[in-house]
C-alpha cells in the first residue's frame, strides 16, 4: 500500500480510535456514569425533541388546511396550528379521563358497598375456626419460643422501615419536582422546535454538508428523511389500532351486556398505545372491575379478549402498523419481541419504526447488489422445481430404437 496524505490520516484515525476504545473497555464504570450524567444534563432537550417530533405529525396534517392559498394569515399558520393541536390532545386526554374517573368512582362505590358482606363472611369463618382454636392453642403451647426476642426483632425491623420510608419520602419528592420541572422543560423546548422547525432543518442540513463528503451528506439526509417518515407513519398507525381495538371492544361489550363496556374500551384503546401486550394490561384492569360485581361475567370477558386479541394481533396489527411502515408482519413481532427483552415498553415503541428503517435500507442494499451482478430476476423471483427421485429416473422406460428402413 503507497503511503500518502489521506492513507497516513486513516491509519492515525483508526489508531487513535483504537486507543480510546481500549481506554473506554478498561474505565468502563467511569464511561457509564460520564454518560450517565451528560444523559441526565441533556435529558430535558432529549424530551423535548420527542414530544415536538409526537406533536409534529398531527400538526402537519392541521396546518396543511390552515388558510390554502390566501395571502393573509400566513404568518399566524404555524402558531395557529400548534394551538389547534394541543387543543385537540387535551381534549382527548378530557375526554379519556371523563370516562375513566367515573367508571373508577363507581368501582370504589361498589368494592365500598361490597365490603360490610364480606366482613360478615369472614366472620362467620372465623367462628367456625374457633372449635379447633383449643387444637391450635396447645399446638402453640408445646412450641418453645423465645417471644420476646421475636417480638424485639419486629420493632427493630418496624423502626428501621419508618426511617427508611422517612428519608426515601425526600427522594420521592425530590424525584417528583425533578421530574415535573423536566417535562415542563422540555414541553417549552418543543415549542420552540415546532414554530422554527424549517430553520432548524436548514442549519442541521448545513452541518451535515459542511462536516461529510458530498455523496455521504446526501446518504445521511436520505437515512434522516426515510427514518422520519417512518417514525410518523407509526404512529399514526398505532394510533389508528387503538382506537380500532377499542372500539371493537365497546361494540362487543355492549352486545353481549358486560358492565363498563366504554370505560373498558377506553383503558383498552390508550394502554394498546404499547404495541402488542398493552392491551394485556388494560385486560386485567377491565376483568378485575367486571369481578367485583360478577365473577362470571369476568371470565367470559376474557373469553371475549383472547378472542379479540387473536383478531387484532393476526389481522388488524400487522397490517395497519406494519402496513403503514412497511414492514411485514413477522418482523413486527420480531421487533416487538426484541425491544421489549432490550428496553422494555420504550424498546417495543422504537424497534417497530428503527427495524422498518433497517429492513428498507438492507432491502435498497441487495437489490442494488443483485443489479450490480446482473443476476436474472427468474433466479430468485421463484423457487426451482424439487428435483425428480432416483427412483423416478430408474424406472423411467427406456427410449424405443426406430427400426431402419
Amino acid at each position: 500500500m503507497e503511503l500518502n496524505k489521506g492513507n497516513i490520516k486513516g491509519l492515525l484515525l483508526v489508531i487513535c480510535g483504537g486507543v480510546a476504545f481500549y481506554c473506554a473497555l478498561q474505565n468502563l464504570g467511569t464511561v457509564i456514569a460520564a454518560a450517565a450524567w451528560l444523559l441526565g444534563i441533556l435529558s430535558p432537550f432529549l424530551l423535548g425533541c420527542a414530544i415536538a417530533f409526537i406533536l409534529n405529525v398531527p400538526m402537519r396534517a392541521i396546518e396543511r388546511h390552515l388558510f390554502q392559498g390566501a395571502a393573509r394569515g400566513a404568518g399566524a399558520r404555524r402558531p395557529l396550528a400548534l394551538l389547534l393541536t394541543l387543543v385537540a390532545v387535551l381534549g382527548v386526554l378530557a375526554l379519556a379521563s371523563s370516562v375513566i374517573g367515573p367508571g373508577i368512582t363507581d368501582a370504589v362505590r361498589s368494592i365500598a358497598s361490597q365490603v360490610p358482606g364480606a366482613i360478615e363472611r369472614l366472620q362467620e369463618w372465623l367462628n367456625g375456626l374457633s372449635a379447633y382454636l383449643p387444637m391450635i392453642q396447645d399446638f402453640i403451647a408445646e412450641l418453645d419460643m423465645d417471644w420476646q426476642s421475636l417480638s424485639r426483632k419486629a420493632l427493630d425491623f418496624a423502626q428501621s422501615l419508618g426511617s427508611g420510608l422517612l428519608s426515601s419520602g425526600g427522594g420521592l419528592i425530590g424525584g417528583v419536582v425533578s421530574g415535573v420541572s423536566t417535562f415542563v422543560i422540555g414541553l417549552i423546548f418543543s415549542f420552540y422546535i415546532l414554530l422554527q422547525k424549517e430553520k432548524l432543518a436548514r442549519q442541521g442540513r448545513q452541518v451535515i454538508y459542511a462536516l461529510l463528503p458530498t455523496r455521504r451528506a446526501d446518504r445521511a439526509l436520505e437515512v434522516l428523511r426515510l427514518a422520519g417518515r417512518t417514525f410518523s407513519s407509526f404512529l399514526s398507525g398505532q394510533c389508528l389500532e387503538a382506537c380500532i381495538l377499542g372500539t371493537l371492544f365497546v361494540a362487543a361489550m355492549t352486545i353481549f351486556r358486560m358492565p363498563y363496556a366504554l370505560l373498558v374500551g377506553v383503558l383498552i384503546a390508550l394502554t394498546a398505545l404499547i404495541p402488542i401486550v398493552g392491551a394485556f394490561i388494560g385486560c386485567g384492569v377491565g376483568a378485575l372491575l367486571i369481578a367485583i360485581g360478577d365473577p362470571w361475567k369476568a371470565l367470559w370477558f376474557i373469553v371475549l379478549f383472547l378472542i379479540l386479541q387473536q383478531v387484532e394481533g393476526n389481522l388488524i396489527y400487522p397490517h395497519v402498523v406494519g402496513s403503514s411502515v412497511g414492514l411485514p408482519s413477522i418482523w413486527v413481532l420480531s421487533a416487538v419481541t426484541l425491544g421489549g427483552s432490550l428496553m422494555g415498553i420504550l424498546g417495543m415503541l422504537v424497534f417497530i419504526p428503527l427495524c422498518s428503517v433497517l429492513y428498507a435500507l438492507f432491502r435498497d442494499y441487495v437489490k442494488q447488489r443483485l443489479r450490480q451482478r446482473a443476476v436474472p430476476e427468474e433466479k430468485w423471483r421463484e423457487a426451482p422445481p424439487p428435483p425428480r427421485p432416483a427412483s423416478a429416473r430408474e424406472a423411467k422406460p427406456p427410449r424405443e430404437k426406430k427400426p431402419k428402413r
